[in-house]
């Protein structure tokens, strides 16, 4: 069975949404130790820690799904918020710009390691005061990487997209199912 090493809600309702069958554990992985300003580089690192983690804490699972997403706009990465003070700063930064969801995506098996970094292109309009700050109210945003929810808050604000959905949401299915 396949063991999805993510505590994602949302990674889980895509793998269930395709039919794939699986179970979610967590791994020991402390993101915090990574130390890289570069997006691409933080999100992958990230994913391979994770990787490197499930391999020690699940060694007797033999197909393993590890992903990590990373929000990025104006050569800055977009965390997770901590506060909601920092999520209005971070959704400042995206509203009337371009923002870059990245995905990195692992999956190992006996036979194969699969490993793909993608990237979908959101360009928003701006932000609505009244609209973030009804969605900073809800907590919607709590534990949500670049505090950003395509699939909720922005996607009334989106202008253009380029690239998969699915990626924006923390896991690329449709370059991974062909492996599955």
């Amino acid at each position: 069975m396949l063991v999805l090493a993510s505590a994602s809600k949302t990674r889980a309702d895509i793998l269930k949404k395709c039919g794939i069958d699986f179970i979610q554990k967590i791994t020991t992985a402390d993101e915090e130790s990574i130390k890289t300003n570069c997006p691409k580089a933080f999100v992958y690192l990230a994913t391979k820690l994770k990787m490197k983690h499930a391999l020690e804490d699940f060694k007797n699972d033999k197909k393993i799904l590890c992903a990590d997403t990373v929000v990025t706009t104006q050569n800055k990465i977009l965390r997770k918020a901590t506060t909601k003070e920092e999520a209005r700063e971070i959704l400042r930064l995206q509203s009337d710009s371009k923002t870059a969801i990245l995905t990195c995506t692992m999956y190992h098996t006996d036979k194969l390691d699969f490993t793909d970094l993608s990237a979908t292109i959101y360009e928003f309009d701006r932000f609505e005061e009244e609209d973030m700050e009804n969605f900073l109210q809800s907590g919607a945003w709590e534990g949500k990487a670049g505090a950003c929810m395509v699939e909720g808050f922005c996607k009334p604000y989106i202008k253009s997209v380029t690239g998969y959905e699915s990626c924006a949401m923390g896991l690329t299915i449709e370059k991974l199912k062909p492996f599955l």
